[in-house]
């Protein structure tokens, strides 16, 4: 990666030994501003008010809950009061989680710096640091900004938190800047980061860009500054709400007001208006949603997927895309050595005691731990006599140790194109060899040469044995594959959702690791990150985006990927564990962090976090999503089609100057087998990580064409049904009590019926709340002490089968529109 340097912030400060005076620091300071990377996001809990109060939903919410209270029915009220609590902790959870990333953010950093100042060095809080001046960093230490390197020897760095990999990075003083250009471009071998540390050496950083200006303030200011979008559903949810609530009051006060003029009187008229405000207030829909989305978070989280926003669960029904970090979340983000090849005449355990000589435990490397793990346990390693570290240059560690008494064995390991010339094989059994290399770098594994030397100690000078070695053979080493990917790869590519591979990783490791989790057909298409930005420059936006890997990818690239495959059409789920996948993790539609080995920040940031970092556990999460919409559909299309006749007689039978007939009594009866209804029958669960049809997408419609034409069937069948079994009750004696239980008996066995047409009686619970309905129905008519206080009186056996019929024929459009959805 190539970084611009201003030359105004180093200009006449080449000297690696000169630090700023006081007087430039006061005016440096006062130009640039503290050293402020991790700022606290402006806002507090007033804004947090402020924000949700915008929400329609709340409103709507607490004007229902109201309007039920003065209308005395408490439950309601309170049902709706309770509603209330999911979307104002939703709101206060996204308040905190803010807060607490950038939090996370902030402990990766220098707390205090050491500098030289007017001529000496002094120790001072790292946010006093401005551009230009000179701080010295130890091993272990955090670089307090970003700089340039300008001395120190075998500096090598942990970039994980904007890189994503675990494994050292070396680093080399800038000797001299090249070119005339007024911002050069310097590679980052060059520079210190802040947020990153330094692992070995001692080094002098230039500093050149400090508090927001930072790569790592550029990510704090990613993670402060993501926003909330609501979900089409949330949209389309809100929308029918305000148009039923409207439409409504207007009709309320339109019967009010006919039945007043049709002379019945005051307590009539607004009898007739309170019933069909009952009947009409939608409050069932938000309930739904927010009892549908709770338990859609405690299956998630049965799966072992840690929801932190509840509207996730709808949203990750709709993923397109999947961009995933390689390792730690594909690969199990540590090195093991996979196998070897021993040369003739050497066995594999001399090879690998040879490596193991050659690998100091000292320092950390994951490449030395591993191969120290790689021998037989209980093998003890000869004492240690010099140790040659790896350099860059040399590309080898050579290890003397005591293999006997008076006999010294030299242990060496390095790169193959180093250690290959040094040992005593032919021309022609090093090409041999170099191929064999070849094959293996090319499937994605790192090569690590072996070679060895006896020395007599009394002959020994003391410098590295470099010639006439004997070659020992090849160790492999890899961070492996876990094991569940390849088929969570397969499952999400037949559910039409694409994966791309997303790292800071080596283009051929990429392409290796995309070629074993099945990614491309075996052929996968790698971009790297500074031929992804020219590619995306010349993208079109609404075009496909065909590649499958982007290697050497910094932060700002992952995340104009991720906006670019959104402009695209594609809703985009990311995966990530580190501090670097926070920005990618917060544009994205879907934030994946991994709960194992992700970082708190990326974890904050995250809508789920992965428990176990399992990969499957992705297709399971959106294999709820898409029967959670599923399941919506079916409870929402029940409630519009039961509401329908409900609202229509409501509203149409007063109107044509018959006697009122519902109270709010009836309609109180009627809810309190609708909502158990809506809340329990369609709750289906998808069978194991199966998801049926093609993604959701972003304009998925709630409803299509097929879905609205039943509902408004069934529901006009249901309304003629329930209005001429009233009227036929009616005109025999006038006896509106036995009209009344008629509607009802339709009622009742229309919403049982619509319930087994829309479960197809799947599960246990659909089959007891359709039976249930229809006998606690039966119960309440038929009984003649719980008949007369609902102002009801029994049907005769002839009233009941023609309920039945009727409900039941008017379900079946009802009942096709669920079959072909299955």
């Amino acid at each position: 990666m190539l970084r611009p340097l201003p030359r105004s912030r180093i200009e006449g400060l080449r000297d690696p030994d000169r630090g700023l005076s006081y007087a430039v620091v006061l005016e440096r300071r006062s130009r640039h501003g503290p050293n402020d990377i991790a700022e606290t996001p402006p806002g507090g809990w007033l804004d947090l008010a402020r924000e949700t109060a915008r929400d329609p939903m709340l409103w709507f919410l607490l004007g229902a809950s109201g309007l039920f209270a003065v209308l005395g029915e408490r439950a309601e009220a309170v049902t709706l009061l309770v509603a209330l609590v999911p979307f104002v902790a939703m709101d206060a959870w996204l308040h905190r989680r803010t807060q607490a990333s950038t939090a996370g953010l902030a402990s990766r950093l220098a707390t205090s710096a050491r500098l030289v100042r007017g001529g000496a060095e002094a120790v001072i809080p790292s946010v006093e640091v401005v551009p230009g001046d000179l701080a010295i960093v130890a091993a272990g230490e955090p670089f307090p900004a970003d700089g340039l390197l300008v001395a120190g020897e075998e500096l090598h760095a942990e970039e994980s938190a904007l890189t994503g990999e675990a494994w050292p990075v070396r680093k080399a003083p800038l000797a001299e800047l090249a070119g005339p250009e007024i911002e050069p471009r310097v590679d980052s071998i060059h520079w210190g980061f802040a947020g990153t540390r330094l692992l070995t050496g001692t080094a002098k950083l230039r500093v050149v860009y400090t508090g927001r200006e930072t790569l790592y303030g550029e990510i704090v200011r990613s993670a402060a500054g993501g926003r909330r979008v609501r979900t089409p559903l949330q949209e389309a949810i809100a929308n029918l709400v305000a148009v039923l609530v409207a439409a409504a009051a207007v009709a309320c006060i339109v019967l009010a007001w006919v039945r007043l003029r049709q002379g019945h009187g005051l307590v009539d008229a607004l009898l007739s208006g309170l019933s069909l405000a009952v009947a009409a207030l939608p409050e069932e829909f938000p309930v739904v949603f927010t009892i549908f989305l709770g338990v859609g978070v405690y299956r998630l989280a049965r799966r072992r997927a840690l929801v932190r926003r509840a509207v996730v669960v709808e949203s990750i029904g709709r993923v397109t895309c999947i961009c995933s970090d390689k390792t730690g979340t594909i690969t199990e983000g540590r090195l093991r050595v996979v196998g070897d090849h021993p040369a003739p005449g050497t066995s594999s355990g001399r090879l690998r005691l040879v490596a193991a000589i050659a690998s100091p435990a000292e320092g950390g490397d994951p490449l030395n731990e591993a191969i120290s793990t790689a021998v037989q346990p209980g093998t003890e390693l000869p004492p240690r006599v010099a140790t040659f570290p790896f350099t860059e240059g040399r590309r080898r560690e050579t290890v003397v140790a005591r293999e006997r008494p008076g006999v010294l064995l030299a242990a060496v390991k390095g790169a193959p194109e180093s250690i290959l010339p040094s040992t005593t094989l032919t021309a022609e059994e090093q090409a041999v060899w170099t191929g064999r290399v070849d094959g293996f770098a090319a499937e994605g594994s790192k090569v690590i040469a072996c070679a060895w030397r006896e020395i007599d100690e009394s002959a020994w000078a003391g410098g590295e044995p470099d010639r006439g070695l004997s070659f020992a053979g090849l160790l492999l080493c890899e961070d492996p594959v876990r094991g569940s990917v390849p088929e969570a790869v397969r499952v999400a590519r037949e559910a039409g959702i694409r994966v791309i591979l997303v790292t800071g990783d080596h283009p051929e490791s990429g392409r290796a690791v995309a070629r074993r989790i099945g990614l491309g057909a075996g052929a996968p298409e790698v971009v790297q990150g500074d031929d992804l930005e020219e590619r995306l420059n010349r993208h079109e936006s609404g075009t496909p985006l065909t590649f499958d890997v982007v290697a050497r990818a910094v932060p700002s690239q992952k995340l104009r990927l991720v906006r670019a495959l959104q402009a695209a059409g594609e809703i985009v789920a990311v995966t990530g564990d580190g501090v670097n996948d926070v920005p990618a993790l917060q544009a994205a539609d879907i934030g994946i962090a991994m709960g194992e080995r992700g970082t708190r920040s990326a974890r904050e940031a995250a809508a789920i976090v992965l428990l176990d970092d399992d990969f499957r556990t992705i297709t399971g999460a959106i294999a709820e999503g898409r029967q959670l919409f599923r399941n919506l559909q079916k409870s929402f299309a029940y409630l519009l089609a039961i509401h329908i006749p409900l609202v229509a007689t409501a509203a149409l039978i007063p109107l044509l100057g018959f006697p009122l007939l519902y109270l709010p009594v009836h309609v109180v009866w009627l809810e309190l087998f609708i909502h158990p209804t809506a809340l329990l029958v369609f709750q289906e669960i998808p069978l194991g990580d199966r998801m049926r049809g093609p993604p959701l997408g972003r304009r998925t419609r709630f409803f299509g064409t097929g879905g609205w034409i039943a509902i408004l069937t069934t529901g006009a069948a249901l309304a003629v049904l329930v209005a001429a079994g009233y009227a036929h009750s009616l005109g025999e004696g006038n006896d509106v009590a036995h009209a009344r239980a008629m509607a009802m008996a339709v009622m009742s066995s229309a919403s049982a019926s619509l319930a087994a047409a829309l479960s197809l009686l799947a599960t246990r619970m659909a089959r007891i709340v359709a039976l249930a309905t229809l006998g606690l129905a039966a119960l309440f008519v038929q009984t003649p002490g719980l008949a007369a206080p609902l102002h009801l009186s029994p049907l005769h056996a002839n009233d009941w089968l023609a309920a039945l019929i009727g409900g039941a024929i008017a379900a079946l459009p009802m009942f096709g529109w669920a079959a072909r959805r299955r």
